[in-house]
């Protein structure tokens, strides 16, 4: 799929995961399950992890530490492959 396609695809996505105030070490396990399960997994970043840096960062950050590649990052809202 091309990046196009993929965030086509993510705009009818529901958000299933939240990072707050734990930050991303705290959800990493969880997103890289979901990954295993379904292709695209839309996360939120509350106002309480934002403190930590820009949603463009902790969503590279967060990435990083599954192995998943960002599509999009829009508002407080990132989706991963």
């Amino acid at each position: 799929m091309t990046d196009h396609d993929l965030r086509k695809e993510a705009h009818d996505l529901d958000v299933t995961l939240r990072v707050g105030k734990n930050g991303v070490e705290s959800v990493a396990d969880e997103l890289e399950r979901q990954l295993g399960n379904r292709d695209l997994v839309k996360v939120k970043f509350l106002r309480s992890a934002r403190g930590a840096g820009e949603v463009e960062e902790l969503a590279a950050d967060l990435a990083d530490r599954v192995g998943a590649d960002v599509v999009e990052t829009r508002g407080n809202t990132a989706v991963f492959h």
